[in-house]
């Protein structure tokens, strides 16, 4: 068995030098943002169920969607639709054999989420 006294070591010293990348960072905002979307298409759902269930479900779910939890679950989904584009726009560049850099993916990876939130911005003042 190991010993367990490690004296005045500290028991991480990486986490203290340790930088995110960005190609990781951007990774996870995509799987977070795909789950994210799911639970946005699951009120969309409800709601167009609500609108055929009678005037009364309707009134509840559209209630919902038009108050400011709902706004801001639509605006964040509209930015999360935007990310994926972007982001499988990044992955299009990496499979044709481009920008496989270290410092050309992190480059890709800040213009994906630049380029999201200028265009979910763009969106939400045209719409």
């Amino acid at each position: 068995m190991a010993d367990a006294k490690t004296g005045n070591r500290p028991l991480s010293p990486h986490l203290t030098i340790y930088r995110k990348q960005w190609t990781a960072v951007t990774s996870i905002l995509t799987r977070i943002t795909g789950n994210a979307l799911i639970v946005a298409s699951l009120m969309f759902v409800w709601w167009i169920l609500a609108a055929s269930s009678g005037p009364e479900s309707f009134a509840t779910a559209n209630g919902f969607v038009t108050s400011w939890f709902g706004d801001l679950v639509l605006f964040g989904s509209l930015w999360a639709a935007w990310y994926h584009f972007c982001a499988g726009l990044r992955h299009l560049v990496w499979d044709a054999g481009y920008m496989l850099d270290v410092e050309q993916g992190e480059l890709l990876g800040k213009i994906a989420v630049g380029a999201s939130l200028v265009l979910t911005i763009l969106t939400a003042i045209i719409l």
